[in-house]
């Protein structure tokens, strides 16, 4: 069967073996760098709150007052706008261009800033970190649809990772910059982040999938030769694009809702809105939003402004280490590992709060919560922090993937915001001990997802996987239909 599949693969696709592979990659790794400056705009304006709110709520630092109430909405208030963005930027990506989309982000994101640092009441600050967070749920959404769309399959998962990784170093340079900036100062600071990325994104060209879904053909033709190189054969793949493309317009109705709820469509979609719900639910933004709060409850023997910056390094290393394994061990064995860590580390965490609240002594491991923290952070960091985003933009079927993109984007902000105002509810209600240990349950759930429904997309086209996906592969050979139509791929 194999022998079958990889014989309408290479119909399809793409550069010939013995084509020089140097100057496909510099311009591959162009774009992918040139949208994963973006992607450490996003992570700077994630991690802003953290820090930030330390010298926003000092009277002696701020001229106006900020409750806490108005604190706890200026950091509830991005992943909300992020749930908007994110269903504003389906249709964006679908009639501007994935390209396009992600530039257009570039100006609003420095005016966000510039509200922010400039302002004089609480209004301009909700205003401006609303403004960003719209922003954020747009690229969230394009970078990795850019990406899936643009770079070969064999260093896809490599440089997919790329925005991730970034957008850790975004985290980091905010954890530490908050160190010796107010919160003024760190938005000016956030500002001229975006001044870069602005400039690097005029460089690289539009996806050739959007330009075929456009009926551009001799576009689509210049940029496969810009991504691919001069000497590269680029016309196979543009068959098989082209040939992809008319096969989904020949199944495709004028409803776009309609289209998702197509049974075909769902599955994928689904998996997406699975991927996303146990990277929210695992409780990774209410530890990375807390974590200093969490250090001074959990009584620490560590300075709670070390431990954040500790946490966001070891998140930094983790996603390079991702990079490394992901086109080497395959999407689904760091899913394995990402599981594991979380649920023995939120566990363990439980443990710890649940001892400390019936009033037992643990000076002794006041070591626990740190080293906790960071097993947490690398297993979150290995899989189930980039690869839902990698998946999104690797298992969606082409003529739905910027509505379907939309929905995964706007559900992943939505729990989002969901966890991150409740984490402190839920806290009050069953304590942190219960907080935690529900949080492991959840990935304990989740873990048995990924078993299950998740497919291994490692070297796989685009055209590969949703053929696979949306099960044409049971026309090419009786033999096919021995395999079920799970999703191991």
């Amino acid at each position: 069967m194999k022998i079958l599949m990889r014989a309408d693969t290479h119909v399809s696709f793409s550069v010939p073996i013995d084509e020089p592979k140097a100057k496909c990659t510099y311009s591959q790794v162009l774009a992918a760098l040139s949208v994963s400056l973006g992607s450490l705009v996003v992570g700077f304006a994630s991690a802003y709150t953290s820090p930030a709110l330390v010298s926003m709520t000092n009277t002696t630092l701020t001229s106006f007052v900020v409750t806490p109430q108005a604190a706890s909405w200026v950091g509830g208030i991005m992943p909300l706008a992020g749930l908007a963005g994110g269903i504003a930027g389906g249709p964006f990506i679908e009639y501007l261009g994935r390209r396009n989309t992600i530039l257009a982000t570039a100006v609003p994101f420095i005016i966000s800033w510039l509200l922010i640092a400039c302002a004089v009441n609480v209004v301009m600050v909700l205003c401006g970190r609303f403004l960003a967070g719209f922003c954020v749920g747009i690229a969230s959404l394009s970078l990795p649809v850019y990406l899936g769309e643009t770079v070969q399959p064999e260093v896809r998962g490599t440089l997919g990772l790329l925005p991730t990784a970034f957008g850790n170093i975004g985290i980091l340079l905010c954890f530490v910059a908050g160190t010796y900036m107010d919160w003024s100062m760190l938005a000016f600071l956030g500002g001229t982040l975006p001044v870069p990325f602005l400039i690097l994104m005029f460089l690289i060209p539009e996806t050739p999938r959007w330009y075929v879904s456009r009926g551009r053909e001799e576009r689509a033709r210049k940029a496969l030769v810009w991504l691919r190189g001069k000497e590269a054969d680029v016309e196979p793949e543009l068959k098989g694009l082209m040939r992809s493309q008319a096969d989904a317009d020949r199944q495709a109705t004028q409803n776009t809702m309609l289209e998702l709820l197509k049974r075909s469509n769902l599955k994928p979609l689904s998996i997406s809105l699975g991927l996303m719900f146990f990277q929210q639910l695992s409780g990774i933004n209410a530890v990375i939003f807390y974590t200093v709060q969490i250090f001074q409850d959990a009584g620490s023997t560590i300075d709670g402004n070390v431990c954040t910056i500790i946490v966001g390094v070891v998140n930094f290393m983790a996603t390079f280490i991702a990079t490394l394994l992901i086109d080497r061990a395959g999407r689904k064995i760091l899913l394995y590992v990402s599981n594991v860590a979380m649920i023995l580390t939120l566990f363990v965490l439980g443990g710890f709060f649940y001892c400390k609240s019936t009033g037992m002594d643990t000076s002794n491991v006041g070591w626990l919560p740190l080293s906790c923290f960071v097993v947490y952070i690398l297993g979150f960091s290995l899989g189930f922090g980039p690869i839902p985003w990698l998946m999104m933009g690797e298992i969606l079927p082409a003529k739905i993937r910027g509505s379907a993109a939309s929905v995964a984007t706007a559900f992943n902000w939505s729990c989002t915001f969901v966890v991150t105002k409740s984490f402190q509810d839920m806290i009050d209600f069953m304590g942190a001990h219960g907080a935690f240990w529900m949080f492991g349950a959840i990935c304990f759930v989740g873990l048995f997802f990924v078993i299950i429904y998740v497919p291994e997309t490692q070297g796989k086209t685009l055209e590969d996987i949703e053929r696979k996906m949306m099960g044409r592969v049971r026309r090419m050979s009786s033999v096919a239909n021995i395999k079920p139509l799970s999703f191991n791929m």
